[in-house]
């Protein structure tokens, strides 16, 4: 509906970057358990991790726990440890802990936990699939509690160069430098500024000194179309 704004997915891609994981694909999925199972079970069989974020909370839906249960084929039970957890919270800060917040301390069988600093209710891990919060801040803080456990190669790197001439000028050439360039990745994105059309040429790569030769013949190829390259960004 565009109510929620997702804030994390932005995060997660960034965050994951930094430790060499890269995002290959991302899903928004209803709260209906057999889209959740679909996908879950799709995607931790051809995916090193997988996160979802939301539903883990006290509500009728928060129904991603027992959704990943199925998808695992597990039966859903409170976590001791995490039992451990919500009753010295609210210990601590004297809130009731009723049936309802009961329900954040129930994982599926076998789960590790996934710590939760903010807040306290766990998130949790089965194989290599990560159950975490939705709250931004929260779902954050799960990341940075278990970003240890990830393996990783080299973060991406980018460097954007703008330039104003017309994707039709610049094919023949970033066709050729892609070719040349095959543990480069090439993209251009038109845009219209300022009344004029041009292109941002996106160079990514987990090898910086390749990126730096891809992006050096990158400029040249667009002085020698007597465009000026224009420096946008580097990550």
């Amino acid at each position: 509906s565009g109510r929620t704004k997702d804030q994390n997915l932005s995060f997660l891609a960034d965050a994951l970057n930094d430790v060499g994981v890269q995002l290959r694909e991302c899903r928004v999925i209803p709260d209906v358990e057999t889209e959740i199972v679909e996908a879950v079970n799709n995607l931790r069989a051809k995916l090193d991790y997988v996160f979802t974020t939301g539903g883990i909370g006290p509500t009728h839906d928060d129904i991603t726990v027992d959704s990943v249960g199925t998808a695992f084929g597990l039966p859903v039970d409170f976590h001791p440890e995490a039992v451990k957890i919500l009753k010295a919270h609210y210990a601590h800060t004297g809130a009731e802990l009723n049936q309802a917040r009961m329900r954040m301390a129930r994982t599926p069988l076998g789960a590790s936990l996934v710590e939760n600093p903010v807040s306290k209710a766990p998130g949790f891990r089965i194989e290599n699939v990560y159950v975490l919060a939705g709250i931004p801040s929260i779902c954050q803080a799960m990341f940075h509690s278990l970003k240890h456990e990830l393996v990783g190669g080299d973060p991406m790197r980018s460097v954007a160069i703008a330039v104003y001439l017309g994707e039709g000028t610049l094919a023949k050439g970033l066709t050729a430098l892609q070719d040349k360039y095959l543990d480069v990745g090439l993209g251009s994105y038109p845009f219209h500024r300022d009344g004029r059309f041009g292109a941002s040429i996106v160079a990514r790569s987990q090898s910086p000194d390749r990126l730096v030769a891809a992006v050096d013949e990158i400029r040249q190829m667009i002085r020698d179309l007597d465009g000026e390259p224009i420096e946008e960004a580097e990550a």
